[in-house]
């Protein structure tokens, strides 16, 4: 199959296959002899492995890691439990961070009295600089 129908059963956008090639996430396809990528159902299910690691928030680093995981069936389970453990430990970071950015902004909107007057809480805020 050509990239454009890889990409419809895989989810994943011809641009990104090509990206993802390019950076060595993927190995290149077999081509045609006019050069056009092949790919096949093994590539296809790579991409879609990538798409929901990727999905998950996993960094294109990490998903590289657990591909290489996923492919190497001597690997030991706990080294991939491992790496999905860290992530969630940096999503919960990232959800407490957006909640304070949630709070603080609502803090920020009940106090502006959004009326035709110039002073603007919000904007006063953002010129200070300081987090609260």
């Amino acid at each position: 199959m050509n990239i454009g129908q890889a990409a419809e059963r895989s989810g994943v956008s011809a641009k990104m296959i090509r990206y993802y090639e390019g950076i060595g996430l993927i190995t290149a396809p077999a081509r045609t002899g006019s050069n056009y990528r092949v790919y096949g159902e093994d590539e296809v299910h790579v991409l879609r492995f990538i798409k929901r690691a990727r999905t998950l928030g996993f960094s294109v680093e990490e998903t590289a890691t657990l591909l290489g995981l996923w492919q190497d069936r001597s690997r030991a389970s706990a080294e991939v439990r491992d790496i999905a453990k860290e992530h969630i430990v940096a999503l919960e970071t990232k959800i407490a961070e957006l909640n304070g950015m949630v709070l603080t902004l609502k803090h920020l909107v009940h106090c502006c009295h959004g009326d035709d007057r110039p002073d603007c809480p919000i904007l006063e805020d953002l010129a200070q600089g300081n987090p609260q």
